[in-house]
């Protein structure tokens, strides 16, 4: 259901940080550090126009024939559901925090047959930007979904050209790897990239797509250059990870999830999709991550 923005981005700010937020998808736009340097891909359409968009209410692919199915209702979904391409509500905007608000609808129903509020919240704390969702169900019946975060940083940091790059997981693990076929889960595992938590990017390594790590990757990490900046990101009721790039783009997609694609191409349940969320009436969910930076200049 895309729509076009009818509103401006909000801008927030801290001593350190600046960041700006559309309301379409409230999806972070930008950002930046106090000199003007961006840390966040800029959205080339050639590559790919995304640049933070939030996942709900499914992670990935819809099931074969681009449907999906909740509690006997059927309907078309696109990928990675349509929080990302629905226009929010900005309900609060303070100087360091924002917060959109986006509400079950007629047209939401058509697809996704349940009540629901979905908030997301943008706020900057000095060197931090956190980013939260909050889930509630407004209706009487159990409700199945998925959530996940899709922020793409810029692979090379500024100031860091040329300079290794890698992910370091805090927990020092090397969690077995998924991989896509044709856009569902393979359900067989591939020998790790990481060695004792830390992998080195190289653009070959996104030549199969994306890399997904269904368990074990923990709840944090460091992004981060040779002598350069360091990103460390720490997640909430994210479970799983996925890291993405396209050749010749300069981002990586560090992605903290909740739900995956279906390993089940004809299978087009919502709850049956792994790691779904199954929230109960009355019930509310809360989901987030947050980046620290810092800057050794």
């Amino acid at each position: 259901m895309p729509q076009s923005v009818t509103q401006s981005v909000t801008r927030i700010a801290s001593d350190h940080l600046t960041a700006t937020i559309a309301p379409l998808g409230a999806e972070l736009q930008s950002l930046t550090l106090a000199d003007g340097r961006p840390l966040l891909w800029h959205g080339d359409p050639a590559f790919w126009a995304g640049r933070a968009p939030v996942l709900f209410p499914i992670v990935g692919r819809p099931a074969a024939g681009d449907r999906i199915a909740v509690n006997g209702h059927e309907a078309p979904m696109a990928q990675h559901g349509f929080a990302r391409r629905s226009l929010f509500t900005l309900v609060q905007a303070d100087a360091g925090v924002c917060r959109h608000e986006l509400v079950a609808s007629p047209a939401t129903r058509a697809l996704y047959p349940c009540d629901f509020h979905l908030t997301i919240t943008h706020a900057l704390d000095g060197p931090q930007l956190s980013v939260s969702a909050e889930v509630v169900n407004d209706g009487d019946a159990l409700m199945p979904f998925g959530l996940g975060f899709h922020p793409a940083f810029l692979w090379p940091l500024p100031g860091c050209e040329g300079r290794p790059h890698h992910v370091v997981l805090d927990n020092g693990a090397a969690p077995a790897m998924a991989r896509l076929e044709g856009g569902f889960l393979s359900a067989a595992h591939h020998a790790s990239p990481f060695q004792a938590g830390a992998l080195t990017l190289d653009p070959a390594q996104f030549a199969a797509d994306a890399m997904i790590f269904p368990e074990g990757a923990g709840p944090g990490l460091c992004y981060r250059a040779d002598d350069g900046l360091d990103l460390r990101l720490r997640f909430d009721n994210l479970p799983n990870l996925a890291l993405w790039s396209k050749p010749g783009a300069a981002f990586v997609c560090i992605e903290p999830w909740h739900g995956m694609a279906p390993q089940n191409a004809d299978s087009a349940e919502i709850a049956a999709r792994p790691f779904a969320v199954r929230l109960e009436p009355g019930g509310r969910m809360r989901f987030g991550y947050s980046v620290t930076v810092t800057d050794p200049q």
